[in-house]
Formats: structure tokens, C-alpha cells, sequence
């Protein structure tokens, strides 16, 4: 059986990052339009799950700054996702965490690309 590298958790990491955060900008706008959108919770906490389960894979084999990067994305992210999940308030962190996750998967990826070759 082929090991999934690192750098394909980094993509899975910066594309689900990029997705949510562009969702998290765009949507609000979308709501004022007379569309019938609202917003779903659920959506935020699976993107949170793909990059939480991105970032197990990634921590155990990269380096101490982008571990605590990644880390501390999460955590913004998923006291956001959590505090308007069950107390229905938004919270400005998960765009905080969403960049954060976007740079510490670009540095990894960078970092993991350099060291194989």
C-alpha cells in the first residue's frame, strides 16, 4: 500500500483553508442578496473537520513552528464553530484560524518540498 506524503495533507490542508475562509468572506455578501440563503453551522464545522483531521497528519512530522501555527488555527477555528454552534454566536476568530491554517500549510509545504529535494 502507497504512505500518502505529507504534502498531499498539506493540499487537502490550504484548499479546505481557502474554501472556508473564501466562504466565510463571500457568504455574509450573499445574504443580502434576495436569494433565500442562510447560513449553515454545519458547513463551518466540516471544513473544521477536514482540517483538523489535515493537521493530526501533518503535526507528528513538522517542525515546531508550523506544529504551533497549525495548532493554534484550529483551536480559533473550532472556539468559533463550537461558541455559534451551541450558543449561536459568531465569532471573528475562524477568519484568524482560517489564515493562520492557509500559512502554516503553505510553510509546510514549502518546507517538506525543499527537504525532498
Amino acid at each position: 500500500m502507497k504512505k500518502i506524503s505529507t504534502s498531499f495533507y498539506d493540499i487537502l490542508g490550504i484548499s479546505s483553508a481557502t474554501i472556508c475562509l473564501v466562504h466565510c468572506l463571500i457568504f455574509p455578501l450573499l445574504t443580502i442578496l434576495p436569494l433565500g440563503l442562510s447560513h449553515n453551522p454545519f458547513i463551518d464545522l466540516l471544513f473544521a473537520s477536514i482540517g483538523l483531521f489535515a493537521i493530526l497528519k501533518i503535526i507528528k512530522k513538522s517542525s515546531l513552528l508550523v506544529s504551533s501555527i497549525l495548532v493554534v488555527s484550529m483551536a480559533l477555528i473550532w472556539i468559533s464553530v463550537l461558541t455559534e454552534l451551541l450558543l449561536d454566536i459568531h465569532l471573528d476568530l475562524i477568519y484568524f484560524g482560517g489564515i493562520g491554517m492557509i500559512i502554516g500549510h503553505l510553510i509546510n509545504y514549502k518546507l517538506h518540498r525543499n527537504q525532498n529535494h
